[in-house]
């Protein structure tokens, strides 16, 4: 009896739980950034302990609301019960909402997941019974360009404004940020952003300032902005009031959108560019200052090269002097006063040469031009600096090159006309029987002798590939040859350049320093570098030249620039090798 009683409990059972179901509700499968996405998980038995996903992709608004519903129809009762969240979507893609799960009679029921795809940000026809959507047309979020059309490295700005009509805002957040792809880009800081009053679509309405950038476009052609977009806590008026008669507020969370914007960016003109122009657009003074002209033996000078005024002060080289073999002339020491406002980069740029003479006399330093492109009269404009004249007042006096050539002629001059050789050294031919000859000799010993180096060669090829860490320095070593022969074959192509010479680089410093590219970062460098007896200018010149790579490959330079580069790059590598214990 009792084998029957658990077999009628156990089938009953297997019912109830075929009967059970559990599922998840969406209200679309397709929805833009700017939309909402209603999920309700549906059962139609009285669960417990539900767990909800994690939502991953998107942000709850709402939730979760529970409703429950029963009813009786013709002697059969129904049960329904839910879960209800609102979602927005954090960015675009697709994504997967992972299953909820409830208990019911001690067994765990899952909902299937669900996938989602969130697209770009689409203008909707308003819902009126959707009362989240009420206020649209309250709330809006405008990218003002100064220009749509300016030159290339021609300055200009975008202002990101929040105009909100008789509603109160709250909780702003960045859900996609705006992309300056091919654009030099300066965030201007707003430390507190302040309500103002404005008239928009010919209505007042306030606003306040969120973002400002100034750009400076890299390339010409039609250049795109990605767009801002926003997640904003919403508080909106009802017709309802509470019991002092104060109208009562609903809130909801929108996400609005500045839209993307497309620069029409013009290249400079060909017609009358100077060979020597690298890049410079704006309105410029240039000046190159001696710090002293009458030195004595053993004392420097400074040679200041300095471009001030208003423009791209950052995106070009400066010329360099070209002074007599008797100068030693150092490298440059870069410095930079710039600002930059909403209306573009402005100060001073300057370049210091050391200079120190080696011989008494007196040295020109040659005229110096610096051209750029004149905003304000789209034509080129170049400046051109005095012959500086350098003293020498006393030290050794250089040798005299007249009595050099002189000497060197007249040696010239008795090679020519040097006497032909008038005896003559006859030796006689011995033939010599090649059977016991030394060559006979050594040719039947050879293999004999061949057999102990093939054995050492082999042992230490068998070392040397057992040698990891060696081979792996040696082959870095070849990767660095080879990538600094890349970057001199590609130095008409910059970016190609570039790309090369800075993994020729990093290869040379796997090579000495025996660390893989995760521990490339500039402090552990340095901090290598200096503990293997390297100088602490060879060592500052190597990573300001790394660094200098990945913003070389989009800023304007002159094969001069790139040649110097490449020419630096030989320079501190050597001088590293000859440094590093």
């Amino acid at each position: 009896m009792k084998k029957y009683i658990a077999a009628i409990v156990l089938l009953v059972c297997s019912t109830l739980s075929a009967q059970v179901q559990f599922e998840a509700r969406v209200s679309k499968t397709t929805l833009g950034l700017n939309e909402r996405l209603r999920i309700d998980f549906m059962m139609n038995v009285d669960g417990d302990n539900f767990v909800q996903p994690s939502f991953d992709g998107f942000r709850i608004i709402a939730g979760p609301s529970q409703q429950v519903s029963q009813s009786w129809v013709n002697g059969r009762s129904s049960f329904e019960k839910a879960y209800s969240y609102f979602l927005t979507p954090n960015q675009k893609g697709t994504f997967i909402i992972k299953p909820a799960a409830i208990e019911y009679n001690g067994q765990i029921y899952k909902t299937a997941p669900v996938k989602i795809i969130v697209t770009a940000a689409t203008e909707q026809p308003r819902d009126p019974n959707d009362t989240q959507m009420s206020g649209d047309e309250n709330l809006y979020l405008v990218a003002d360009v100064s220009k749509t059309n300016p030159y290339i490295n021609e300055p200009i700005t975008v202002v990101y404004k929040l105009y909100f009509g008789n509603i109160g805002i709250s909780n702003l957040g960045e859900s996609s940020k705006p992309k300056y792809n091919d654009f030099w880009s300066q965030n201007i800081e707003i430390k507190q952003p302040v309500a103002e009053e404005g008239i928009f679509k010919g209505q007042n309405f306030r606003f306040i300032v969120l973002k400002k950038v100034v750009l400076y476009p890299q390339k010409s052609g039609r250049l795109k902005i990605e767009p801002l977009s926003l997640s904003v806590d919403v508080q909106l008026p009802t017709n309802r009031r509470d019991m002092f008669g104060r109208m009562m507020l609903t809130e909801t969370t929108k996400r609005v959108s500045a839209g993307a914007k497309t620069i029409n960016v013009k290249p400079l003109p060909e017609a009358g560019k100077p060979d020597d122009f690298s890049g410079a657009v704006g309105d410029f003074d240039f000046k190159v200052t001696p710090s002293k002209t009458n030195l004595k033996h053993g004392e420097s000078l400074d040679l200041v090269v300095s471009v001030t005024g208003k423009g791209n002060l950052k995106l070009f080289s400066l010329p360099k002097p070209v002074v007599p073999n008797a100068l030693e002339m150092y490298d440059a020491v870069h410095s930079e006063d710039i600002s930059t406002p909403l209306s573009g980069m402005a100060g001073k740029s300057s370049d210091s040469y050391a200079i120190i003479p080696q011989y008494r006399g007196n040295y020109p330093v040659k005229p110096m031009q610096f051209s750029y492109f004149d905003l304000s009269s789209g034509t080129y404009k170049t400046l051109r600096s005095p012959q500086i004249m350098i003293n020498v007042l006393d030290g050794p006096t250089p040798a005299d090159s007249t009595a050099t050539g002189r000497n060197k002629n007249k040696i010239a001059a008795v090679e020519e006309f040097k006497t032909i050789k008038s005896k003559t050294n006859l030796a006689t031919i011995d033939d010599e029987d090649f059977f016991g000859s030394n060559l006979f000799i050594g040719l039947l010993l050879l293999p004999f002798l061949l057999v102990p180096i093939i054995v050492l060669f082999k042992k230490k090829k068998e070392a040397m590939d057992g040698d990891i860490s060696g081979n792996r320095i040696r082959m870095n070593n070849k990767l660095a040859k080879k990538y600094l022969s890349e970057a001199k074959k590609q130095i008409n192509n910059k970016e190609l350049f570039y790309i090369a010479l800075e993994k020729a680089m990093h290869n040379f410093l796997k090579a000495k320093l025996h660390i893989e590219t995760s521990e490339m970062s500039k402090d552990n460098i340095q901090e290598l570098l200096l503990s293997r007896n390297a100088k602490p200018e060879a060592v500052n010149d190597f990573i300001a030249l790394t660094e200098n790579c990945e913003v070389a490959r989009y800023a304007p330079s002159s094969s001069v620039t790139i040649q110097q580069d490449f020419d630096k790059a030989v320079f501190i590598i050597s001088e590293l090798e000859k440094q590093i214990a």
